[in-house]
Order: structure tokens, then sequence, then C-alpha cells
């Protein structure tokens, strides 16, 4: 059963004359430790069918499922639930205080949970661990270089344990060295964590790691393609030397 499915999913903006058909019909499922790269050009519907998917938008039209569930049933504070304790997010803008600690910026969504201090403090840590930012703990944000302030937003995104991790150009605004550092966290954090990874991204050299790669335009789902189509091609060509 796949973890996310979308059937049929639509997305229109506006009204009458001012009607814009952001998606149509798109129909995609994605399993469970898998990593995605939706693909396109600005204006594709990309970034709207993430946040479809995401859960930060409801769909105009079709059915998103996650765990085979539609999400149509739930009531909003269920799906509110469902965000902060199985999603993690990460965009290109850092979206964090750069008055507040590194910490604090980690803690923010387990506070905002209820969580009790001690345990709160001990897994924004670990979090901080992962992305090797245990010096920085109390550094604040507005100190921090773009590539430390996307790891700490990967730490955030992580601090709940997250089942998938939602990913909006997420090397988008960093230098191509440090894009490569937070390429090899977020497919590290796939591989070793086994959570599912779904990117939206220009970079195609992210893309060519992923998993898997949908090509979306003009709000359809175009193509799909995955690594292992590519080696068997290649694995072909050799053999016919």
């Amino acid at each position: 059963m796949a973890l996310i499915s979308a059937k049929n999913l639509g997305k229109t903006y506006g009204k009458k004359s001012n009607t814009f058909e952001a998606l149509r019909k798109v129909n995609l499922e994605i399993k469970a430790g898998e990593s995605v790269a939706i693909i396109g050009k600005s204006g594709s519907g990309k970034s709207t069918l993430m946040h479809l998917l995401a859960l930060l938008d409801a769909p105009t039209s079709g059915i998103i499922k996650y765990n085979g569930k539609d999400v149509a049933d739930l009531r909003s504070w269920e799906i509110n639930d469902l965000r902060n304790e199985k999603f993690g997010f990460v965009f290109q803008q850092f979206f964090m205080n750069p008055r507040d600690t590194v910490l604090n910026n980690v803690i923010l969504p387990l506070k905002i949970a209820g969580m009790d201090r001690r345990e709160r403090k001990q897994r924004a840590l670990d979090a901080l661990a992962a992305v090797d930012l245990l010096d920085k703990v109390k550094a604040r944000g507005i100190n921090l270089s773009g590539g430390q302030k996307q790891r700490v937003c990967i730490a955030r995104a992580l601090v709940n344990n997250p089942e998938i991790i939602f990913a909006d150009e997420p090397t988008g605004n960093l230098d191509s060295q440090t894009g490569k550092k937070i390429e090899d966290l977020l497919l590290k954090l796939n591989k070793t964590k086994n959570i599912t990874l779904v990117v939206v991204t220009h970079d195609a050299d992210l893309a060519r790691r992923c998993k898997r790669r949908v090509y979306i335009k003009d709000g359809e789902i175009v193509d799909y393609q995955k690594r292992a189509r590519k080696a068997a091609k290649t694995k072909t060509r050799k053999a016919a030397k």
C-alpha cells in the first residue's frame, strides 16, 4: 500500500473569467522509504502538488489518501496533528527566527505540540547531532551561514521523527558546494532512517539522485522515470559493445 496516493487530483484558483487550473487529474503514488523528485518549470504546478500532498492546502477535486485513509474524512485538528507528528518540512526560505537560538528554533514544533521540556530538548539535540550542528546550539540564526540555516531547518523537520519529509527547492538559496552538502544530508536521512523524501526541485543533480522522478507540465504529470531505468539502459549499451 502506498504511503501517500493522489487520484484525479485537481486544483483551481480564482473564479469565472479569472479561473486558473493549476493541477488537473493528477495520479501519483509514493511508497514508504522512496525518494521522489517532482520536476517542472516555474508555474508548472509542482509546488502546488507538493502542498496538496503535504496537506498544506486542499484540492478542488480528487482524492488524497495517507496510509490508505482518505484525508477528506479527517477533521481539521486531525490533519494538524498528522502534519505535526508525521511530516517534516524544508523550504527554500529558511523560515526561522533569526534572533533566537538554534536550539529554540528546532524545539519550536515540539513546544507547540506540548511536549515535556526535558524530552523536547533532548530530541532537539539529537536532531542537531544528525545534521552536525551541536556546536551551534547557542548560536543565533542571524549569525549562521545559508547552509547552516538550512541544516537547522532540516533538524527542525527531523525533530518529530517524521515518516516523510517534504522539501521545496531546498538548495535554491545555496551555492553549489553548500547545496551538494544539503543534498547529501537529505538523501542520507532517506537511506539510513528510511524517511520518505519528496523534493520539488529545479536542481538536475538532486533530481537524478532520487530514486524516482516525476515530471509535471501545465498542471499534468507528463512522465515518470526511475533511476533504475537509466542504469538498465547503461548496462545494455555496455553489453552491446
